[in-house]
């Protein structure tokens, strides 16, 4: 057994001795070798987006600037039928306030704030189009240009051709005439003096549709007319802004160079009355509104205005009056459809004369 010990000491101070006679101490680094061949470069990474340039789409002074100078020009930026009031219904605040109609055309009608919405600012940019959303080129595109859902009649739309559809969502009649709301009736009750299709039914009359299409001697025209499936509300009022005749571009004001893209000649003129439209139609518009007044359906003078008396009338008289106070308030005296309005000026004149015989 003290032998097997002295064996074991002996061997750990062997194996100590050699642990140390290893354990030295590193001399200096020597000089670095020569630099080794450069391995294969990698492939390039996706290029960012330009900020600058993408910017200057919109921020550039000859563009924003231009066009908000343009604008200040047009009836939306007056802010009339904006500021009119401090608060609008939230049944009118998707047409009468901005942020109104950013809400409808982010998330449809069932959607706006109920109780209607405080308002102190005019239309701008933003109203109509989307804004830094993207941050390129793209950031600027219009909120709406999917076809318009009808308010006379929800089961009803209409398409007035890509961008000028966002027009069309407020430029729209908003209340049915009595072929709609009572067909059968020979009687109809005109319960305010605020009843018609609403202020503003361009859309309609140019689409052609939502009006009281009374029978009589005139042919109503096809909805696919010139002015719908050629020209557009952004063609006509929406060109490149003349500064010599102060129309077109982001003014909305309606230019007579693009009338004469498709009219030409001595009936155009520098005017919108091409071959005296406008000039037969206004004089359509006041038969019709004397003949209205001798029957007690209107009142009113040239000096303080028109409107209607609230009762109730024979339903050919409330449609008649539909069609007057909607092309009235169209305010184009035809030239957003001019075969159709005559149309309907014609037989509607027609059917109220026939009640005097």
């Amino acid at each position: 057994m003290k032998c097997s010990s002295t064996f074991k000491l002996i061997l750990f101070g062997f194996i100590c001795a050699f642990l140390a006679s290893s354990c030295v101490k590193e001399g200096p680094m020597g000089p670095a070798g020569a630099d080794g061949s450069d391995g294969a470069d990698g492939s390039d990474g996706r290029d960012g987006v330009d900020g600058n340039v993408t910017c200057l789409v919109c921020h550039a002074s000859d563009n924003i600037l231009a066009k908000k100078s343009q604008y200040v020009l047009s009836g939306h930026a007056v802010g009339e039928f904006t500021l009119e009031r401090e608060e609008w219904s939230s049944s009118c605040v998707r047409c009468h306030t901005p942020v109104g109609f950013q809400q409808f055309a982010e998330f449809g009608e069932a959607n706006i704030v109920a109780g209607g919405i405080e308002n102190t600012e005019t239309f701008d940019c933003s109203t109509c189009h989307g804004i830094h959303k993207t941050f390129e080129g793209v950031d600027y595109a219009l909120r709406i240009t999917d076809p318009v859902a009808a308010l006379f009649d929800e089961t009803v739309t209409f398409d007035l051709n890509g961008n000028s559809n966002l027009c069309g969502n407020c430029h729209q009649s908003r209340r049915a005439g009595p072929s709609v709301t009572n067909p059968t009736d020979t009687t109809f009750n005109i319960s305010s003096s605020h009843w018609g299709p609403h202020h503003g039914p361009q859309g309609n009359v140019v689409a052609g549709i939502g009006y009281e299409e009374i029978p009589g001697s005139a042919s109503y025209p096809t909805s696919d007319h010139p002015h719908l499936s050629t020209a557009s509300c952004t063609g006509c009022h929406m060109p490149d802004f003349d500064n010599d005749e102060v129309q077109g571009g982001h003014s909305f004001i309606p230019s007579t160079a693009a009338c004469n893209e498709c009219h030409s000649g001595e009936d155009l003129d520098g005017s919108y009355d091409y071959k005296n439209t406008q000039t037969i139609v206004e004089d359509m518009l006041i038969d019709l509104r004397d003949l209205l007044v001798a029957h007690e359906v209107m009142e009113g003078s040239d000096e303080d205005g028109y409107e209607v008396v609230p009762g109730v009338y024979k339903t050919v008289l409330a449609s008649a009056y539909y069609n007057w106070i909607g092309l009235e308030e169209d305010r184009s005296l035809g030239v957003h459809n001019p075969e159709y309005v005559k149309a309907l000026l014609i037989n509607t004149i027609e059917a109220v004369e026939a009640l005097e015989e």
